[in-house]
């Protein structure tokens, strides 16, 4: 019986090379839900390709045109954030993944999980909002989350078949970035073009600034304490320029477990979506014989000082990951259109996590209003250094 998959997010990084892992596997997989932001057009080539039981274009503006394109196909067209989350409940959906970006991909997932769906899960920021929240009502549903950032499949993949009570710590390997070992001078002056340059990967711009500041291993970080059910002081951050080992797992008689393999985002979606089976493809292969070295050193968390936060939010818990998140997306967004530099973000994100109210025990409710209330500040921080 082929798995029915919902993907969020189908015109995105992590969505496109799902929809390429599924039509590999036609035998085993079926895309009945796409959902998408605002790419109208690449969400219609897509629903034309596939033709999905549902599918949802989040801005209304762009409903009448996808309607009109779609009209011939037994396909429903629905518009808005919240059918996004009324479609992943079908019981057609067995599984979805969740790789809208940033805080939107929260209430589609919870509601998922709330349904017992098994989640592949690509949008971290919905662990590091609300990671209590997520895992709680997961062991209540007996929704499973398989996680497809490749640094947690690595970790996943590792912990098969051991007892969890002898993981000593987990290892988080980045690449660094396009400024590893880059000075403070010269990071004051890059520009979002000069960022968007990732010597090793493929991915939306959001996520590529991320990694160029390093706040996408801090996201990671948080993200692997709840996927894992680990204390944050076990879990490390090693900066691997290489790309080769996606992470490791450290274990208590001192062995150490590491996934290696070609930086390939296809790999961790195929892994995630066909667990517990290792399907097979014709993905290139990595040669130990063509890689001449693997190296690793410690992250600069004097200039990256976002990870530095991102350890901070962690173990202040609460709601101070959803505010670090939000002050996040925010000057992302302001850098990507040159309204702020590279090293004024950190600057405005820790201002924001001092001045939001934070909350010991949040509910839903809390993390919706801390993370208006944290993009409120966030702007007006921006705005104050223009």
């Amino acid at each position: 019986m082929k798995k029915r998959i919902a993907i969020l997010g189908s015109t995105g990084s992590i969505g496109t090379q799902a929809l390429e892992v599924i039509q590999q596997h036609k035998d085993h997989f079926e895309a009945v839900v796409l959902t998408a932001g605002n790419n109208a057009d690449l969400l219609i080539e897509q629903a034309l390709r596939l033709v999905p039981k549902y599918v949802v274009i989040a801005d209304e503006t762009r409903y009448a045109g996808v309607k009109e394109a779609l009209a011939r196909l037994p396909t429903t067209v629905l518009a808005g954030a919240g059918a996004i989350s009324e479609v992943v409940c079908d019981p057609e959906v067995d599984m979805v993944l969740a790789a809208m970006v940033g805080f939107s991909g929260l209430l589609p997932t919870l509601a998922a999980v709330n349904h017992g769906k098994d989640i592949a899960l690509a949008n971290k920021e919905t662990l590091v909002v609300a990671g209590a929240l997520i895992t709680r009502q997961a062991q209540k549903s007996g929704s499973a989350i398989y996680p497809i950032d490749s640094e947690h499949s690595a970790i996943f993949q590792c912990l098969c078949g051991e007892d969890p009570a002898s993981v000593e710590k987990l290892i988080l390997t980045a690449s660094g970035g396009p400024f590893r070992g880059k000075k403070r001078e010269y990071l004051r002056t890059v520009t979002h073009k000069e960022a968007l340059k990732h010597p090793n990967w493929c991915m939306g711009n959001k996520v590529t600034i991320d990694s160029a500041t390093l706040m996408n291993k801090g996201l990671e970080v948080i993200e692997a304490r709840w996927l894992f059910n680990i204390e944050p002081r076990r879990i490390e951050v090693v900066i691997h320029p290489q790309s080769v080992i996606h992470s490791m797992v450290q274990f208590a008689d001192g062995s150490v477990k590491a996934q290696l393999g070609l930086p390939d985002m296809r790999l961790p979606i195929q892994y995630a979506l066909g667990y517990p089976k290792r399907l097979p493809s014709a993905f290139a292969r990595f040669s130990f014989t063509q890689c001449r070295e693997l190296t690793f050193e410690e992250p600069d968390l004097s200039l990256f000082r976002n990870l530095r936060l991102a350890y901070k939010a962690l173990h202040t818990g609460g709601n101070m990951p959803c505010i670090m998140n939000a002050a996040n997306e925010v000057v992302v967004e302001e850098f990507l259109n040159d309204r702020i530099g590279f090293m004024e973000m950190p600057d405005v994100i820790e201002e924001v996590m001092g001045q939001v109210k934070f909350i010991s025990d949040p509910g839903l409710g809390d993390y919706q209003e801390t993370d208006g209330e944290a993009r409120r500040f966030a702007r007006e921080k921006v705005n104050g250094k223009r």
